[in-house]
């Protein structure tokens, strides 16, 4: 791992998350997780990042849990108290971008499955955002605000994915765009859930998560070095 664990401070309380800085400084990233909690997937995402010139701050938001066992995932994202989510979101997204690293007014978001929901939700609560980015997002309790959204937003889905079918897409999509928003939706056809992560064999794809990758960071490129 090229990052650390950090504390970051907000709302009177601490919070920790992992920090990837790049060498020479760059745009903030906001790395937001799947539901299996901080793993070393979305550390390594957040390393990504770093290699590509850009500052990445993936938050813990389940507080030093994590688990590799659907069932208790599902109990982990269940049991998130989403008031207090979006407020340490809000402390993620306020301290990236008060890092002397951290370049430009504002950074981008991005978040895979419940991440990815909570990504969309956070691009509508803090104008910091200038991007936003959503691998398959869902949370059936987390419900962005999207009449007030003002960052452009790029969602990555799985045409096979039962959890967020090409109608689901399609609908946020159609919402988006009468909400007067700027939007970009890529379906990969025959993906599931979760192509992007490598720690999943059984439904990764490299063509497509390298593919969507490229996407991902020339889009940050566009609205964050500004």
């Amino acid at each position: 791992m090229n990052g650390k664990m950090i504390t970051f401070p907000g709302g009177g309380n601490f919070c920790q998350g992992y920090l990837a800085e790049s060498v020479t400084g760059g745009p903030g990233i906001i790395v937001l997780q799947e539901w299996w909690g901080l793993v070393d997937q979305i550390k390594e995402v957040a390393d990504r990042f770093s290699e590509e010139g850009f500052v990445a701050l993936a938050p813990d938001l389940y507080h030093g849990q994590s688990t590799k066992n659907p069932d208790a995932a599902g109990k982990l994202m269940m049991a998130l108290n989403i008031e207090k989510t979006a407020k340490e979101m809000n402390n993620a997204i306020n301290y990236l971008s008060s890092l002397p690293s951290t370049t430009g007014s504002h950074v981008g978001s991005v978040g895979f499955c419940m991440g990815g929901q909570l990504s969309l939700y956070a691009a509508c609560s803090n104008s910091i955002i200038g991007a936003c980015v959503d691998y398959y997002g869902i949370h059936p309790n987390v419900k962005p605000n999207i009449k007030s959204l003002e960052a452009p937003v790029l969602g990555f889905f799985g045409e096979k994915d039962p959890s967020v079918p090409p109608q689901a897409v399609q609908n946020l999509e159609t919402e988006l765009r009468q909400c007067g928003k700027k939007v970009e939706f890529h379906i990969y056809p025959n993906r599931d859930h979760a192509f992007f992560n490598h720690k999943r064999p059984e439904v990764y794809d490299q063509a497509d998560a390298e593919d969507s990758w490229t996407r991902m960071t020339q889009f940050f490129r566009q609205y964050l070095l500004v």
